[in-house]
């Protein structure tokens, strides 16, 4: 009966804020009710219906609590209690989960209970994945602490946070070829160390906060996954001196004012000023990746005064004591405005609300104080020079928009990936394979002169269309696009010539020789025609519209 007892401390608006407790027979027993429960997320959805489930991703429980009102069965009861945070009676709790029982979910520091109710001290919630080497969609169960809307208000500073939006982009992102070692800086409730270590043997999970090492651990024995191993620590100090083939982070960079009365969340606010955080990460990783290896992590970084935010990566690479290619995506653009009434409201602080007019000011002060006009967000592939590969050649510049292209060298004559470039359109699904097939790529491309490029044989991607733009009574098109299905879904805007080559490879004949047919047909130079072409065809191939 002592669980039965157990106290927790509360944070903010009474939240209960006792720790997890990892435990391998409990969470055994935890996981097998879940999973005799049919506690999954497309269960979930189902037993609530499709307005409710937009509600709850909108931060409103009450349409799907009052869709679950009623129900005593236990996939409602679960739903309702570690799902959306509301507290349930120890009989439906102990009717729910027969092995594991009200008194083993104290135990693991997930509920606490008052008088004859288990009220929830962290959320479980299902969660798919896709695992892009093998086609598959898998589920976790995650563990982490109680959202803004179970909190009902501002979030304790020491929140442990689920998985969100960013969390599943980088999980997606996340390349799937097999490695020995991967770091997972900033692991929060675990998800990126579970997600790497299905390419990889083992994983390193770091974090400033114990709280959240707990998390990881109590995760990883839910999920029955072995081979993750955490250590307390800030940036890279925890792992001095060691080498990992891969470097996974979705780090605290939200840039967020110093100044009092604004708190300090650690799931998103490393200490450091303004975007600080990512360019230390920057500058740090190549020490702790191997030759060869990767990193990959989301951030954000600063426009100030007008000038370039993807100049401004750029310069932090270049300045790495590391050689380190590079491969920067800005997916999104905020004024200063929308991005302080982002992160309020993601704190917990609803526009109208005493205190949200005044944190806005906050950072909007900092932000003029400091010359910032604008902040972007997206997604650095860096990669350390040595090993095999890391080189290659594509363009300096395309249709969407890349803000440099070739630099540096890893030896003399071969030349660096170093891509910075804005995708904003819709992506259709995870992109780690993508981008591993685009890395290889790169890597072949480096070995092929024209000539050898001339003499490849290239096929077109299963997932690329043309459409053509005709203007009303004319029989040449006036504009040809070629369109990805998947991928980063890029439009690319073509020329009859180029059009012309990229529906000739069919893995029949050689680019060279298709290229000299096409200048015969168009009656143009064969040897300026080359010259034009094979530039945009290893940017096509490196892109994924074409491929060896």
């Amino acid at each position: 009966m002592e669980a039965r007892r157990r106290a927790g401390q509360r944070g903010l608006n009474g939240a209960v804020t006792i720790a997890p407790a990892p435990d391998a027979r409990l969470c055994a027993a935890l996981r097998a009710d879940l999973e005799a429960a049919g506690y999954t997320a497309d269960a979930v959805r189902a037993a609530w219906g499709a307005l409710a489930d937009e509600a709850v991703g909108h931060g409103l429980h009450g349409p799907a609590l009052a869709a679950l009102s009623g129900r005593s069965d236990a996939l409602a009861v679960l739903a309702r209690t570690l799902f959306l945070g509301a507290p349930a009676s120890l009989v439906e709790i102990d009717a729910a989960l027969p092995g594991l029982r009200a008194d083993g979910l104290v135990r693991l520091g997930l509920a606490t209970i008052d008088r004859d109710a288990v009220v929830p001290a962290a959320l479980v919630r299902p969660q798919d994945f896709a695992d892009g080497a093998e086609g598959q969609v898998g589920q976790w169960w995650i563990a982490s602490d109680l959202d803004e809307a179970a909190v009902g208000g501002p979030l304790p500073t020491g929140h442990v946070l689920g998985v969100g939006g960013a969390s599943l982009t980088l999980a997606g992102l996340q390349l799937d070829a097999p490695v020995h070692r991967v770091l997972d800086l900033g692991t929060g409730c675990g998800i990126q160390a579970l997600r790497a270590r299905r390419a990889g043997d083992e994983v390193v999970a770091t974090d400033v906060s114990e709280r959240a090492l707990r998390f990881t651990e109590l995760n990883a024995l839910l999920n029955g996954v072995e081979g993750i191993e955490v250590r307390h620590g800030d940036l890279f100090a925890p792992v001095a001196g060691e080498q990992f083939e891969r470097v996974v982070s979705n780090p605290p960079f939200v840039i967020t004012p110093r100044a009092a009365g604004v708190p300090a969340y650690e799931y998103r606010d490393a200490g450091l000023g303004g975007d600080d955080l990512v360019a230390a990460f920057v500058s740090g990783v190549g020490a702790v990746l191997a030759p060869g290896g990767t990193a990959q992590l989301l951030g954000n970084w600063e426009y100030h005064d007008g000038a370039d935010g993807l100049d401004r990566v750029r310069g932090w690479v270049e300045a790495s004591p590391v050689p380190l290619e590079a491969w920067v995506v800005e997916r999104e653009l905020l004024d200063p405005l929308a991005y302080a009434e982002l992160w309020v409201r993601d704190g917990g602080t609803a526009p109208g609300t005493p205190g949200y007019a005044g944190l806005v000011q906050a950072w909007l002060e900092d932000f003029v104080e400091r010359g910032v006009t604008a902040v972007g967000f997206g997604y650095l592939l860096l990669r350390r020079v040595g090993g095999v590969g890391g080189a290659g050649g594509v363009g300096d510049a395309d249709a969407d928009g890349v803000a440099g292209g070739v630099g540096g060298a890893s030896a003399p004559g071969v030349p660096l990936l170093a891509r910075y470039e804005r995708v904003t359109q819709p992506v259709p699904g995870p992109l780690g394979s993508h981008l591993g097939a685009a890395l290889a790529a790169w890597d072949r491309l480096t070995g092929l002169d024209d000539d050898a490029l001339a003499g490849a044989v290239l096929t077109v991607a299963g997932d690329v269309t043309e459409a053509r733009h005709h203007r009303p009574g004319h029989e040449a098109p006036s504009v040809i696009e070629l369109r990805q299905g998947g991928g980063f879904a890029r439009t690319i805007e073509v020329d009859p010539a180029l059009a012309a080559l990229v529906g000739a490879c069919d893995g029949d004949l050689p680019v060279g020789v298709l290229i000299a047919a096409i200048a015969d047909l168009l009656e143009v130079d064969a040897g300026a025609l080359r010259a034009d072409l094979l530039p945009r065809v290893r940017e096509l191939v490196f892109t994924g519209f074409l491929g060896f």
